[in-house]
């Protein structure tokens, strides 16, 4: 039982570790960095906790958290470098120019 409070401590040490990354920055491209490695801590909590108690229902909660945290994080990338999540009303045939 001391190792999985130890192992749940040490992922909650980490995620604060993130967060003050995610504050510092200095670039965007780190805070998205940060961001992501959160959502992979709190994947690794969730399926922690659920081991811990016996039910299997937490680690499909974190399979889908990590299929949100993926999308979000390329979401979030693609806005940032084109300013927009789709294509342009001017641009319909997909080419650039």
């Amino acid at each position: 039982m001391i190792l999985f409070i130890a192992g749940t401590a040490a992922l909650v040490v980490a995620m604060l570790l993130v967060l003050a990354r995610l504050y510092i920055g200095p670039a965007l491209y780190d805070r998205v960095l940060a961001l992501n490695s959160f959502g992979t801590l709190t994947v690794l909590l969730l399926g922690f906790i659920g081991f811990l108690t016996e039910r299997p229902d937490f680690l499909d909660i974190a399979l889908l958290y990590a299929l949100i945290n993926f999308v979000g994080t390329i979401a979030v990338l693609k806005f940032f470098r084109y300013r927009a999540l789709g294509r342009g009303l001017g641009n319909r045939d997909g080419a650039e120019g």
